[in-house]
């Protein structure tokens, strides 16, 4: 979720461009770059030791750089050499150095996901106010992701491309009908790769349907839709509030991963709870309808990160326990405000983003195509059919909503009564402020011959030195997908520059001194975005050589033996991110957000618009009057250069390669016949 520095000459991904085409439009296949993607390269180990001491430097003091120093030396001529011929080994067959140690690392993950790993994106309004309501919002919105699944089941899904240079779409794989599963030995994520069913969660209580035929054709109609919405909630609001809330199953989701697996083995007991479990863990996503209307940034934010608190009647009623924090979900309020939370181990946000970006836009478009027949649609395919059989002709589609219904041991409701304490301490713990700055945006520092994502990163720098007076660690996140399974690495945007900058800044100095600093600051910053787009960080290949060392002393660590570079205070300070921020960008979106990773810190979601930026008000509006004090001085140009005009991808991605799992026919029916008998069938509202 960051500004992206891909050089047109392909260097990132060592050349691998695509053909230019003629004036006919070319027939394009969702997976087919995927073999022609370079693999993510494993630096030379002295580089990367040399990028990690000018990481670290910045934030030590002189005697504690010295002993990293000493550390680091001692590494590079120790086990530093042996790991790496490990790690170079390990990778020959593998798809990504990288990829396995990252998903153990999540998936090992104990603590809540909650504020702590899942991020949200909030969607722009519907511009027809007509679908600014509930249940018309959320059937649009269903209807657009059906039609994304089906475009992409089919392959027919445009790959991501970006300057010519094609993208690793294999995470878009993982990203529905897949669930974070808890156990006792650390998580694992399941796909169901045939899933047809989605699952909405309306007051805490647990409903399902058929959405999808055989052929992934979407089998169910908006109207339909509405209809089953509206019987789903007209069904959750006969319980009492009370009760609801002691059945509030979706809040163990919330947990200590542990404990939530200790939880689940406990359910899983009755075959009922079991049937209800396997039809959520395999739906497409999940739905989920608040009983809330926010309005403004803080309250809509909020929502989407991590649920509202509202105690009524001695229970918790607000919408922090109406979710399924292991799955993909959209989450539609009674406004029609909307946004999607989802499990981060599989995805990351560039593929988030381009799903809601195309659903959007999709909605938006099958309004104009009611004016105007002539309309393209996003999706080239056909993704809709009125034969609600299967392949085989003979099975009719049930899309009738269903209520899925628990069997709760006293430990369970008692634990759920915990989840919901500790959620609501954790929720208290947490503070969410928006900024919507309109005063200029990247126009106005793109004219000034700056990179708009290291302005609003040293912005972040100054704003933390100005409040506390202290240089921290800081992260932001450069996309790696123009590699194979390519994910992210760490920009490290704390340099010996920005310190000389923000100190400065806060200083009585001349106006042009200040400025002098901040640019050389950007420069030091897009220099290593660059870097690390292409793979050449220190963050990942190091923690990846850490994984070999434990794998090789699995059971039998001793402190003494582990290594020097992971032993020195210089690991744990750069390892302790107090500042953790992303950049991301949409005309569909309208916020996005994730919480801290330490206690101590702040999660920094921001967007840099034409015209404004969500981020620190007195900080851009110091350093605007300093650029314009600077454009009167001199007659700057406004051509600016390939590395400063630096557009955002329109959409996110990362996945395995090739084509989605096949299984066979009458394994798949069977599992269907037996899923249809799961939960208490609703008579449907009217139309």
């Amino acid at each position: 979720m960051t500004d992206i520095f891909l050089e047109q000459d392909g260097d990132v991904a060592n050349g691998v461009s695509l053909p230019m085409t003629s004036g006919k439009e070319a027939v394009t296949m969702t997976f087919q770059y995927q073999d022609k993607l370079p693999k993510l390269p494993i630096p030379p180990l002295e580089d990367t030791l040399e990028r990690y001491l000018a990481a670290v430097k910045p934030l030590q003091s002189n005697k504690e750089h010295e002993r990293t120093l000493a550390a680091v030396k001692e590494f590079a001529t120790g086990e530093g050499p042996v790991l790496q011929e490990k790690l170079l080994k390990y990778a020959e067959d593998k798809s990504s150095y990288i990829e396995e140690f990252w998903y153990e690392s999540y998936l090992h993950y104990s603590d809540s996901v909650v504020l702590n790993l899942n991020p949200f994106f909030v969607l722009e309004d519907d511009p027809t106010p007509a679908k600014n309501n509930q249940v018309i919002r959320a059937a649009s919105l269903i209807i657009s992701s059906l039609k994304f699944v089906h475009a992409l089941r089919t392959e027919t899904l445009e790959p991501d491309v970006f300057r010519g240079i094609p993208l690793c779409m294999s995470q878009f794989e993982r990203l529905f009908g897949t669930s974070r599963l808890p156990t006792e030995n650390g998580c694992i994520m399941q796909t169901e790769a045939q899933s047809r069913h989605i699952a909405v969660i309306c007051r805490g209580q647990f409903y399902w349907f058929e959405v999808l035929n055989g052929d992934n054709q979407v089998c169910i109609t908006e109207k339909e839709l509405v209809a089953n919405l509206k019987t789903i909630k007209q069904d959750a609001q006969q319980t009492p509030v009370v009760e609801a809330a002691k059945h509030a199953v979706g809040i163990l989701s919330t947990e200590n991963r542990k404990v939530w697996a200790g939880l689940r083995d406990i359910l899983e007991q009755s075959s009922e709870n079991k049937d209800a479990l396997k039809v959520l863990d395999s739906a497409l996503f999940v739905v989920c309808l608040d009983e809330v209307s926010p309005t403004t940034g803080d309250e809509v934010s909020e929502n989407m990160l991590c649920g509202t608190y509202k105690i009524e009647q001695g229970v918790q009623v607000g919408t922090c326990s109406n979710r399924w924090y292991d799955k993909l979900q959209i989450i539609v309020c009674e406004n029609g405000s909307a946004g999607v939370n989802f499990e981060h181990t599989g995805v990351d946000g560039h593929t988030v983003l381009r799903f809601v970006s195309d659903i959007y836009t999709d909605t938006i478009l099958r309004f104009a195509q009611t004016i105007n027949s002539h309309t393209k649609s996003l999706f080239h395919s056909s993704s809709h059919t009125r034969q609600q059989r299967n392949s085989n002709g003979t099975q009719i589609i049930d899309t009738t909503p269903k209520k899925l219904e628990w069997t709760l041991t006293p430990e369970v409701q008692t634990g759920i009564r915990f989840a919901e304490s500790r959620l609501s301490d954790l929720i208290l713990q947490n503070e969410i402020a928006v900024l919507e700055f309109n005063t200029y945006g990247k126009h106005l520092i793109t004219n000034h011959q700056l990179s708009p994502d290291a302005f609003v990163q040293m912005a972040f720098q100054a704003a933390y030195y100005g409040l506390y007076g202290s240089i921290e660690c800081t992260y932001e996140p450069a996309m790696t997908k123009a590699f194979l399974h390519g994910r992210t690495e760490a920009i490290r945007p704390v340099s010996t520059e920005s310190v000389e900058f923000v100190k400065l800044f806060w200083t009585d100095a001349p106006g042009v001194e200040k400025l002098k600093s901040l640019r050389k600051a950007i420069t030091a910053q897009v220099n290593l975005t660059k870097l690390c787009s292409k793979g050449l960080g220190q963050d990942r290949h190091l923690y990846a050589l850490q994984c070999i060392w434990q794998r090789d002393h699995l059971g039998k660590i001793n402190e003494d033996k582990i290594p020097s570079i992971y032993k020195d205070s210089g690991w744990q300070t750069l390892n302790h991110t107090v500042i953790s921020t992303s950049n991301c960008g949409n005309p569909a979106l309208r916020l996005f957000g994730f919480g801290p990773v330490v206690a101590d810190g702040f999660g920094i979601g921001y967007i840099i618009k034409e015209e404004g930026i969500a981020t620190l008000k007195n900080y851009l509006l110091d350093v605007r009057l300093l650029l314009l004090s600077e454009k009167r001085s001199h007659d700057l140009m406004r051509n600016v250069s390939d590395e400063e005009n630096i557009s955002m991808l329109s959409g996110y991605g990362y996945f395995d390669a090739g084509g989605l799992e096949e299984l066979l026919e009458h394994h798949l029916e069977e599992k269907r016949e037996g899923m249809q008998l799961v939960g208490k069938i609703l008579k449907l509202v009217d139309y």
